[in-house]
């Protein structure tokens, strides 16, 4: 936080669950003020509201419901949040693809660029002016190993995350003298409702990552929430792996 008197507002997107509930309270508990939004988890936003302000009632807990691929709507958040003050900005919300390469669906795939890539892009560009104005400002996105190692069936998915990091990589280097910094969190597996559609398949993927296990939620939000605070001051335009080790292996065991 710049100011021990004055709480810092940070937006993040898709906050209402999973890796983006874990961001939200990390966020809060470290001292911000967060305004997040969802796309379709009402009763979820408002539970992690309700909870929050009896928590942390000194702080400021917003939800907003805000579908990122939706443009028009996109543009109108975008319009309002110009006009309020945030000191960071976290990326969290993604949308899954998955499909071989070479049977990529056009469609499927421009759905979860829009989401997982433009919506960055948009609202980076409202709130970016005002972090350059203030000479102070976070913006952090969450990215993923797809994008760092190839992984069957993910083209898609891949492509959107490392458009992503390409992205922030030149945002950071635009801004770094204003005091911005810009990074992109990759996370690998994470233990959250999104690897259910994969229980199957866990124990096979876990043996897999040389920590043996998925991440929680709680241990990539802590980067998320350090890349906040002033202690990361000097660290933009980096692609921090949050992974267990996975992409630090070579991928080819001695049998």
């Amino acid at each position: 936080m710049t100011d021990a008197t004055a709480p810092t507002r940070v937006l993040v997107t898709g906050g209402a669950s999973g890796l983006g509930r874990a961001i939200v309270r990390g966020l809060v508990a470290a001292g911000h003020d967060v305004a997040f939004t969802y796309r379709s988890s009402g009763e979820a936003a408002e539970a992690l509201v309700a909870d929050l302000a009896a928590a942390h009632p000194d702080r400021s807990v917003t939800a907003h419901t805000l579908d990122l691929a939706d443009r028009t709507a996109l543009d109108a958040f975008c319009e309002t949040v110009e006009a309020e003050s945030f000191h960071g900005f976290v990326h969290n919300a993604g949308q899954s693809s998955d499909a071989l390469a070479a049977m990529l669906d056009q469609d499927r795939a421009e759905a979860a660029m829009q989401v997982n890539f433009w919506s960055l892009t948009r609202l980076a560009k409202s709130l970016v002016r005002g972090m350059i104005r203030a000479r102070a400002g976070r913006i952090v996105a969450i990215g993923s190993v797809a994008a760092l190692r190839a992984n069957p069936g993910n083209a898609a998915y891949a492509a959107s995350k490392g458009a992503l990091i390409a992205y922030c990589r030149t945002l950071a280097i635009e801004s770094a003298k204003r005091g911005v910094t810009v990074n992109v969190i990759a996370p690998g597996f994470i233990d959250t409702d999104m690897m259910a559609p994969y229980a199957a398949h866990r124990a096979g993927m876990e043996r897999q990552i040389p920590a043996g296990r998925f991440a929680k939620p709680e241990e990539v939000a802590a980067l998320a929430t350090f890349l906040m605070g002033e202690g990361a001051a000097y660290i933009t335009g980096a692609v921090l792996p949050v992974d267990g080790g996975l992409t630090a292996m070579m991928g080819v065991h001695r049998t």
